[in-house]
């Protein structure tokens, strides 16, 4: 198996893809609408002739696509860095197919050279647009945001610098966008579909839901699913309050119980919870592509299989965070928890159909940071980084009232 898949273009096979983009995104992922602003479609259009580095954040699988409506909507083809796996999936299908619209590999967390050095070729090129996801893997909230990968900005840099050899006059521009999904259903329809569904699990469960509130019944289906992982992990139960610490109790003991009987070496045992699962998805990505690196552990396909579904479990424990519903218990927040339930108790879970709304801050140009960036790459880089974040946690916080909380926040009822 091939460790770099590079990328490809086929205006035909494009064009297709242009004209089946809204049905893809309907059957693919349950969005029916993507909503730009006329402003932002005017910048966008005023950017197509320019290098372009284009941030997202990264809440699903479904931001690919979004980016390559947002390329439409700006009159210009993307490059899109692709999980090596997913170039297998449909036995190489889709790995061909999306090559060929622009998409090339990256094993996220290693040292890809080949990627890397494809990135910077691409946008160095004329007019190149690449899009780039700082947080390195999905996020699972759309209102949150992972840690960004420190080299996140590094690749325009290196772009800048490889396109001032062509033209010494060039710019690369940096577009920070954010994608926020809202449910299509009105309000009483949610809670509908929240009330049978978690009568379904609570009955599953042997739950007893007496006189809960819906916010109540929620943490209780999540607090009894996390009793049940503490029994599975023996991990010893803790305060009855004190959710975060039990929640991050059981997702490193996944983790490391992983890193265990795989004998990983260069686990971060001391690390946070994140850093653990991107380097299992790493070092899992790495051993599905065949990779020849002699720090890889030797385990067995079922040992393997193992580990990509444990990872998933620990998963879906760091996007279960009970304040983050709480706090803005919107129909979109409930059906993120309802989807983590599902994932947990029945093995995949369901996409509701919802509208995609983009955001995107101020444009910058790296020619403005580049003087910074000869005195001092990595502060540079650094500031680029954190710039990005801010601009992102802008853009969400202006996002958020286009989703409203379908109980009151805090209400979370009593125990009986």
């Amino acid at each position: 198996m091939k460790s770099f898949i590079p990328p490809a273009f086929n205006l035909p096979l494009a064009w297709i893809v242009d004209a089946a983009l809204p049905a893809l995104l309907k059957n693919m992922y349950n969005i029916d609408e993507v909503r730009i602003s006329a402003p932002d479609k005017a910048m966008l259009r005023s950017l197509r002739e320019e290098r372009l580095l284009y941030f997202s954040n990264h809440p699903s699988t479904a931001e690919p696509g979004i980016a390559y409506h947002v390329a439409n909507v700006m009159g210009a083809r993307f490059n899109y860095m692709a999980s090596r796996p997913v170039f297998d999936w449909g036995y190489g299908a889709v790995g061909q197919v999306i090559r060929n619209v622009g998409a090339f590999s990256v094993l996220a967390g290693a040292a890809d050279k080949e990627s890397l050095k494809t990135a910077r070729r691409l946008l160095a090129s004329q007019n190149g647009k690449l899009v780039i996801y700082p947080e390195g893997a999905m996020s699972g909230e759309n209102d949150n945001l992972l840690p960004f990968m420190p080299g996140a900005s590094q690749i325009g840099f290196w772009g800048f610098e490889d396109a001032r050899k062509i033209d010494p006059l060039c710019d690369v521009h940096v577009l920070p966008s954010f994608v926020k999904y809202v449910l299509k259903a009105d309000r009483s329809a949610v809670e509908i579909e929240l009330r049978e569904k978690l009568r379904h699990f609570e009955w599953r469960l042997g739950i007893e839901p007496g006189r809960k509130n819906l916010l109540r019944r929620f943490l209780t289906l999540g607090r009894v699913l996390l009793e049940r992982a503490e029994a599975e992990y023996r991990v010893p139960p803790g305060s009855a309050t004190d959710w975060e610490y039990r929640v991050g109790r059981v997702r490193h003991a996944i983790l490391d119980g992983v890193a265990e009987r795989m004998q990983l070496r260069g686990f971060p045992t001391k690390g946070d919870a994140i850093a653990k699962l991107r380097h299992l998805f790493t070092v899992t990505e790495l051993m599905e592509v065949g990779s020849k690196d002699p720090s890889l552990p030797i385990v067995d396909k079922e040992t393997l299989e193992w580990a990509r579904k444990e990872s998933k479990k620990a998963y879906d424990f760091i996007v279960i965070n009970p304040q983050y519903l709480i706090s803005w218990p919107t129909g979109e927040r409930f059906v993120e928890w309802l989807g983590r339930f599902e994932s947990l108790i029945q093995g995949k879970s369901d996409l509701r159909a919802r509208v995609a709304h983009v955001l995107f801050a101020r444009p910058f140009k790296l020619s403005d940071y580049y003087e910074d960036y000869r005195k001092g790459k990595r502060q540079t880089v650094e500031a680029i980084t954190a710039r990005l974040r801010r601009d992102m946690e802008d853009l969400m916080e202006k996002a958020r009232p286009l989703s409203a909380p379908i109980v009151p926040a805090g209400d979370v009822g009593v125990e009986s």
